[in-house]
């Protein structure tokens, strides 16, 4: 669904159903897959630059897509590193495919839940020097969680597996409308034979970040975040992703 609103081709008739009663609930989901995007590439590239980060884990990452996480990072140091990981046959198969003469990265097959087989994984181990900083990014996936799951826990355990100086990149769909919550949380439950979570409210996702500190412009709409011309500043009335950047 979400390459479909970003106007890719990897994506199936269902999908595209389904993006079209999204539409009726939330007009503004082309835009705010869009600004996500642009938001996640903005992210990469500052900590790249600006904070020498040179290793990414991108938790959830979803089929890829316009300029991954491993091309904006490897514009500032072809050495960086970049772990995917997701559970999905799709994303796997195409993901491999992808990145197979790229020695720097490594698609893993695994849910994002689980933190101890991921961080101690020896594919993982292997590209991923624990010791040094690390962004780890959860980047419009928490609301795929059910609160049951604990997103906020499970954002603070794969914190304890990083270096001090490292990165966490946290952002989820919100809305302070009461009725785009329910519908689109329905939607999607139905869409996904419940493997999904619920659109939450700010204070929320604000809980995830606990004490931690976090950069300026602190935790905002994501357009918001470090945005320069061309950027869209408004995603639309109906929800939002929102979030920020955390350093340990």
């Amino acid at each position: 669904m979400y390459d479909w609103l970003l106007g890719g081709v990897e994506n199936y008739a269902a999908d595209r159903r389904e993006c079209e009663k999204l539409l009726q609930i939330a007009p503004s989901s082309k835009l705010l897959a869009r600004n996500n995007r642009a938001f996640l590439q903005r992210v990469v590239r500052v900590l790249a630059q600006d904070y020498g980060i040179r290793q990414f884990i991108d938790h959830g990452s979803g089929l890829p897509t316009q300029d991954n996480v491993h091309q904006i990072a490897q514009r500032t140091d072809p050495q960086a590193r970049v772990v995917y990981i997701d559970n999905d046959p799709s994303v796997l198969a195409h993901g491999r495919a992808a990145l197979e003469e790229n020695d720097n990265t490594l698609v893993l097959n695994a849910d994002m839940r689980h933190t101890d087989h991921i961080m101690r994984h020896p594919e993982v181990r292997q590209l991923i020097d624990f010791t040094q900083p690390v962004a780890a990014l959860f980047v419009s996936v928490l609301h795929c969680l059910p609160d049951e799951d604990r997103p906020g826990e499970l954002v603070r355990r794969v914190a304890e597996y990083l270096a001090p100086g490292s990165f966490l990149v946290v952002c989820q769909l919100v809305s302070h409308r009461a009725d785009v919550r329910r519908q689109v949380t329905e939607l999607m439950q139905a869409a996904t034979r419940g493997h999904w979570g619920r659109v939450r409210e700010q204070h929320e996702v604000r809980a995830f970040f606990g004490d931690w500190d976090i950069l300026e412009p602190g935790l905002v709409d994501v357009t918001q975040w470090h945005s320069g011309d061309g950027v869209a500043r408004s995603q639309g009335e109906e929800w939002a992703e929102w979030g920020g950047v955390a350093r340990l």
